[in-house]
């Protein structure tokens, strides 16, 4: 939240203005603080002391009416932040309901999931499932952002843009083999043999990475898909 205070008035023409950052969380341990005043200063003024009380639901719905208050009265100005949760799917039943009452509130944040499973069971429950791990009443709320598989291309250019993030020098023989292995793999895998390759490349006294470290590094690691295959196809053979 963005809130300005008038200084004063002077020779020069206009107003002078204070603008200053503060998030709710800021403003929530300030009044655990009860000291002092109830504007922002003074709850501001609260964060170096050392005592304060638990942050509790009352206090934050206390904030939360002074902040509504401020923007209606054109004092503050309110900017969204962004919560991002990956893998959403781990949340249960309990997260997901307290979620879905804070993206009710006018002064909630831009909310992003991420998650790469399809139907599974919701984490708490014992006989729903859903998609992404998500219940139906939260999912109706989102948009779901389409995503494509990347392209042999694009898949050689990230590979490239993460060899040079490790100052690792590789041909571009060796970064299309690495591409190819990516589109019938995975770009994790593809991107985790960069660094033994450039391993076995100086213990055999190569300055670059060549398609030669790439095939034979690639020979000595399974990636999941191909690992879960031989799971399936020789089950018998391990222990149960």
């Amino acid at each position: 939240m963005r809130e300005g205070h008038r200084l004063g008035e002077n020779t020069s023409p206009g107003l002078h203005w204070i603008v200053q950052d503060v998030t709710l969380h800021d403003l929530d341990v300030a009044n655990a603080r009860p000291q002092g005043g109830q504007d922002i200063l003074s709850m501001m003024g609260q964060l170096m002391k050392p005592k304060k009380t638990e942050i509790t639901d009352k206090l934050r719905a206390e904030i939360n009416k002074v902040v509504n208050r401020y923007i209606d009265q054109g004092v503050a100005e309110l900017v969204p932040g962004v919560l991002f949760v990956d893998e959403v799917h781990m949340l249960d039943i309990e997260c997901f309901t307290y979620l879905h009452r804070a993206l009710e509130s006018t002064i909630a944040p831009i909310v992003v999931f991420a998650s790469n499973r399809g139907n599974c069971l919701i984490r708490g429950t014992e006989d729903i499932s859903s998609p992404h791990g998500i219940p139906l009443d939260l999912l109706d709320r989102v948009m779901i952002i389409r995503t494509m598989m990347y392209t042999p291309q694009e898949l050689k250019q990230i590979i490239k843009i993460r060899a040079q993030t490790e100052s690792i020098n590789i041909s571009e023989e060796a970064l299309s083999h690495l591409a190819e292995i990516g589109s019938k793999t995975t770009l994790r895998y593809a991107v985790q043999l960069l660094t033994p390759a450039s391993l076995l490349g100086r213990v055999q006294g190569k300055e670059n990475v060549e398609r030669e470290q790439i095939e034979e590094i690639n020979e000595l690691f399974y990636d999941a898909k191909s690992s879960a295959k031989i799971l399936q196809d020789q089950q018998h053979k391990f222990m149960k």
